[in-house]
């Protein structure tokens, strides 16, 4: 992967989710109303993760650029809320991804498993459809983004080491 194509990868989908949430209605699950992009927001978690590995704490000013590049791709308000969210879970996740000496595996489901509920309430009560179901709902959901990453970098990480040799 080039260089800075992490970072880019992740200032370009805070963007790119803030506009989806805008042009798209919410499903209805029940009673509770679902921003459907909020199911895919898990991804972007994990992007900071990758970004991170590659311009290090600079990250914090990607996130700032991602959110800044929302009041152009999103209503004011949704930006707004974006950032708020991503100013205190991203914070968390990286917080979580800097100060966990785990492998990388563990690190991106760790620091996802702390921030994703958080971002969760924070940008639902912002944008006017809290509810705990949809909480728990699109907590999930987001989680899958990084247990996907999880599963592939374990399998990854489980190829890589060589297999035992038996000895006579």
């Amino acid at each position: 992967m080039p260089k800075g194509s992490a970072t880019a990868l992740y200032i370009l989908s805070i963007a790119f989710i803030n506009w989806l949430l805008v042009l798209l209605p919410p499903i209805m699950i029940g009673n509770t109303a679902i921003p459907p992009v909020m199911l895919v927001v898990g991804f972007v978690f994990v992007f900071r993760d990758f970004a991170q590995r590659e311009i290090g704490h600079w990250v914090l000013l990607a996130m700032v650029a991602g959110g800044a590049l929302s009041f152009f791709t999103a209503s004011a308000d949704v930006a707004v809320a974006s950032m708020t969210a991503f100013v205190v879970s991203e914070t968390i996740d990286w917080l979580v991804f800097s100060l966990t000496k785990r492998p990388l595996a563990q690190r991106i489901l760790f620091s996802s498993a702390a921030a994703v509920p958080i971002d969760t309430v924070i940008m639902l009560s912002l944008i006017g459809m809290f509810d705990w179901l949809a909480v728990v709902i699109v907590s999930l959901m987001k989680m899958i983004g990084a247990l996907c990453f999880w599963w592939v970098l374990r399998r990854r990480d489980n190829d890589a080491v060589p297999p035992a040799t038996a000895t006579a």
